[in-house]
């Protein structure tokens, strides 16, 4: 019966750290500066091209090493 008693307690525990994490991560929300839709449109852009641009590096890399290969072995 005793271990039957401090089981509420420490589930009580947990759920005010749980509330006081929670109450802490909406406290950090408000500080965070968000991008307006125009900025993240252009920020989206941005990193669209430039993943089209490391994809093509890769892809000319990738050919040049795969043609040196097939040369290199019968």
């Amino acid at each position: 019966m005793v271990g039957a008693l401090k089981k509420p307690a420490n589930t009580q525990r947990q759920t005010e750290k749980a509330a006081e994490y929670f109450r802490g991560v909406l406290s950090e929300l408000k500080k965070v500066h968000w991008p307006s839709r125009r900025q993240l449109l252009a920020y989206t852009g941005v990193v669209f091209f430039a993943v089209a641009i490391v994809s093509v590096l890769m892809w000319i890399v990738d050919s040049g090493l795969s043609a040196a290969v097939t040369k290199l072995l019968p």
